[in-house]
């Protein structure tokens, strides 16, 4: 009998659909032409990109020239912030953004800061929500951008983006928004928001690694964080990666078009995994808001263990999840987005995230609490911390 494989860390990546691949695989052998040469079997390269193009504005409500084709979300954080600091430097070198950003955001800010910049980072409430008053109270006249993420990576709350966007725009401030975790979640209008800059990548969304996007809305006067030649409209050099655009844009499709039915899965598969854990789990807890947070996400802490052994039990069982962002788990240090909504650090040190997808089903919703409860109860029976709670507790 095959070992079960239930993946479980739809937050750190996706699988790439069959039809994503399928798209993409005449543009490594056939349509290999480069967008930029002027002769004929090129051209069509050209405009399947800016079909893509278009498709990706057109999920957004917004404008087409207002997309350009990036390597992925990190790249795009890093446009974003950097050139938004360049190019507004001598009106203020202010930047105000969350304590619980990815780190993509945390440590350009970082780069900003010994570059002269001053940033601020505003607190969150206990669900993970940004608390709008502090944010309001942190403008300055020198403030020139708000970065806030869409929806936590870790714990799958959803930000009061449309009216952070719209104290952005009363006060005249560029407002950014890392959505890599929410493109394709949960709609998203940039207009109607008030987004001036938002970050995606295609292989959160069962798209391919390596591509993503930014859109800059028009009027913006930011300059390129890659230099070279003249390609995405001068701003981004680079031959693009027109397979992965390709790819990038089947995800999208199926993505948008499936978004509703999906998603409605995923919450019924999420909230009866929450219900379970924490009925039938003492001493758990759930991070994050119970409703306003990503459909497919489930952060829970578990006291008196460690996430790490936790992982691992779960790997020989079968079970792909995660303690929190795939990109810091080689760090032994508690999330800094737990830390954040006022997790203490042991408490931290035990958390799981399971991110759901559209393959998952209530059988294996089923299979992961049955293991997960022996699991949690092991490690406990082997920690002398519980056994004193259990003591003093009789």
């Amino acid at each position: 009998m095959d070992k079960k494989f239930i993946y479980l860390d739809h937050a750190a990546t996706t699988a790439a659909r069959p039809e994503v691949v399928e798209a993409m695989l005449p543009y490594f052998t056939e349509q290999f032409g480069n967008p930029s040469s002027v002769y004929g079997f090129a051209a069509g390269n050209k405009k399947v990109i800016t079909d893509v193009r278009e498709m990706i504005a057109k999920s957004l409500n917004g404008n087409t020239q207002d997309i350009y084709f990036t390597a992925g979300g990190t790249e795009s954080d890093n446009w974003a912030l950097k050139a938004a600091a360049e190019a507004y430097g001598a009106k203020g070198n202010h930047i105000i953004t969350t304590k619980i950003e990815h780190h993509a955001i945390l440590h350009t800010c970082e780069y900003l800061e010994k570059k002269g910049f001053e940033i601020t980072y505003v607190d969150v409430d206990e669900y993970g929500v940004v608390k709008l008053d502090q944010l309001k109270a942190a403008i300055r006249p020198e403030t020139i951008l708000i970065s806030v993420m869409f929806a936590n990576n870790e714990i799958g709350s959803i930000q009061p983006i449309a009216e952070i966007g719209a104290i952005a725009k009363e006060h005249g401030i560029i407002f950014h928004t890392d959505a890599v975790q929410a493109y394709g979640q949960v709609p998203i209008d940039v207009q109607a928001m008030n987004i001036d800059m938002l970050s995606a990548s295609g292989h959160k969304l069962n798209g391919p690694k390596g591509i993503g996007f930014l859109y800059i809305k028009k009027g913006l006067k930011l300059r390129s964080l890659i230099h070279g030649g003249a390609q995405e409209r001068k701003r981004r050099a680079g031959t693009e990666n027109v397979t992965g655009i390709v790819g990038l844009g089947k995800a999208i499709e199926i993505a948008m078009a499936t978004m509703e039915e999906r998603t409605a899965k995923e919450v019924k598969m999420r909230n009866y995994l929450i219900d379970r854990i924490l009925s039938e789990i003492p001493y758990a807890r759930l991070n994050g808001h119970r409703t306003n947070r990503l459909p497919n996400n489930v952060n829970i802490s578990f006291q008196f263990i460690e996430g790490e052994s936790l992982l691992i039990m779960l790997d020989m069982k079968g079970i792909c999840a995660s303690s929190g962002s795939a990109c810091t788990s080689g760090s032994l240090d508690p999330s800094h987005v737990l830390l954040a909504i006022g997790l203490p650090h042991e408490i931290a040190h035990g958390s799981l995230r399971l991110t759901l997808g559209d393959e998952n089903t209530m059988e294996e919703m089923d299979y992961v609490v049955e293991e997960l409860k022996a699991i949690v109860q092991r490690l406990r029976d082997m920690s002398p911390l519980y056994e004193d709670f259990v003591k003093k507790n009789r």
